[in-house]
């Protein structure tokens, strides 16, 4: 196994029944072959809150919020600094979720103002809770001035004047970082590669025409603006990542640029943000990155640039989300259609793929239809001993597009009424769901310690038809 790959946080490998990645730390077989997370079994999760359903393992989240936050303070500590952790909550926020990032010692990154809602209802301390996007309100940023936000980080030129203003007109002072793009190239698809030139977030690190990269002539305007107090400089290179060495290679971009800005301006500023983006297992056979080996080398990567360049060492902080909730949430779906399909290969010989079909699809999981994302599935309600076959799941949504595993074997003998979950899905189904056709967005359920409750309920067809200002005539 690679050092930087690990299995799960604070998890006896030799459990009984344990099932390992990409399955939540707690989830195991029962004798009966039941699937149980946080000690639930998936029929009384189904029977208690129906199907789909998003399914939370709360001490799994916890671990590994934990993990992340203990892994980077003593690798940065044992070089001379100190570090911040930030949930990433776009990959899934709730109020109970922000709130056990809070209770783990993490603060939280939001991008949107209704993100920032969920963390300020939560409680989660102001100072604590960062606002993203590259394309702000000048309403978002005032309801985040007002509540006392710690950290905006700037995503352009326009955006820097914005803030500027609307803080100027408030008598306060933002808290800035500047985002910037340092060339590195990292992530599972293109869409979630996003640091390389030609793409929407943040500011180049190379020059232009000769003249001060985008970067630069950010980081000097927010100098001099007395609205504006600069904390550091940003930088998330991709999603999904599997080799830190481009973590490695995109902090010293940053801090090669703290260190220009200084020597122009006299000003060194105290943070640096490494993002986020740490890779998780999807399919058997697959690990995740170890927090404690990036974090050492990471580590050890800044205090030599550092050193090299002559500077003092910042205060580093990060953002992990998929890493912390993905590999914690399971969807649970029950069977419906079961149908035997003949496909001709490319060579010209025919195969049989079972269509599995649950009663949920793209709408309550768009990643395997906008990235190709490969996940795992199981039958989960019972043990079968008939032979595996190959299958695809599939949803109930009106399109040939509408694939929720593209290729896993199942029992032979999977049936309507079984039911059946997908691995690894706590990142991004819930916080990217829709209602195309009209379907109604499953619940978000925690399940720990023997027992199950609802994060976010069921939305219903009246809570549709409550938006149709038709339907109330």
């Amino acid at each position: 196994m690679s050092a930087y790959l690990t299995e799960q946080p604070g998890v006896d490998p030799g459990a009984a029944g344990r099932l390992g990645e990409p399955w939540p730390a707690t989830a195991r077989r029962r004798d009966d072959g039941e699937l149980e997370v946080g000690g639930v079994g998936v029929r009384e999760l189904a029977a208690q809150h129906g199907t789909p359903a998003y399914v939370l393992d709360e001490a799994d989240f916890r671990a590994r919020a934990r993990a992340y936050r203990t892994a980077f303070a003593e690798a940065f500590a044992a070089v001379g600094t100190e570090t911040d952790v930030y949930y990433a909550g776009k990959a899934l926020l709730t109020v109970a979720v922000a709130r056990w990032a809070a209770e783990e010692g993490l603060g939280v990154d939001t991008a949107s103002g209704g993100e920032l809602a969920v963390a300020l209802r939560a409680g989660v301390p102001v100072a604590e809770v960062g606002l993203h996007g590259n394309n702000k309100s000048a309403a978002e940023v005032a309801t985040a001035l007002e509540a006392g936000i710690g950290r905006i980080i700037v995503d352009s030129l326009a955006e820097v004047e914005m803030v500027a203003d609307v803080a100027a007109a408030r008598g306060v002072v933002a808290p800035v970082m500047v985002r910037v793009t340092t060339g590195v190239h990292a992530g599972g698809h293109e869409y979630i590669s996003t640091a390389h030139e030609d793409q929407k977030f943040g500011l180049s690190v190379n020059p232009v025409d000769g003249g001060d990269a985008p970067a630069m002539r950010a980081l000097l305007a927010v100098v001099e603006r007395p609205s504006l107090r600069l904390l550091g400089i940003h930088s998330h290179i991709g999603s999904q990542i599997l080799d830190p060495a481009g973590f490695e290679v995109a902090a010293r971009a940053v801090l090669t640029l703290r260190a220009e800005l200084a020597g122009r301006t006299g000003v060194l500023v105290e943070e640096v943000d490494l993002g986020g983006g740490y890779g998780i297992a999807y399919l058997p056979g697959e690990a995740a990155l170890d927090p404690r080996a990036v974090a050492g080398d990471v580590a050890r990567a800044v205090a030599d640039v550092c050193r090299e360049l002559g500077t003092p060492l910042p205060r580093v902080s990060i953002e992990p989300g998929r890493s912390i909730v993905g590999p914690a949430g399971i969807t649970l779906y029950t069977v419906g259609t079961v149908k035997p399909v003949a496909v001709t290969a490319q060579d010209g010989s025919t195969f049989t793929r079972l269509y599995v079909s649950v009663d949920g699809g793209m709408s309550d999981n768009i990643r395997p239809a906008l990235y190709g994302a490969q996940y795992h599935a199981e039958v989960v309600g019972r043990a079968s001993d008939a032979a595996p076959v190959l299958a695809r799941v599939v949803g109930k949504h009106c399109e040939s597009g509408d694939i929720v595993v593209h290729e896993v074997r199942l029992p032979g003998d999977v049936r309507a009424g079984d039911l059946l979950a997908v691995a690894a899905t706590g990142a991004y189904g819930r916080s990217m769901a829709s209602n195309y056709n009209l379907l109604t967005r499953p619940p978000v359920v925690a399940a720990t310690g023997g027992a199950s409750r609802v994060l976010v309920r069921r939305e219903t067809v009246d809570d549709l038809l409550a938006l149709d200002a038709d339907a109330q005539a």
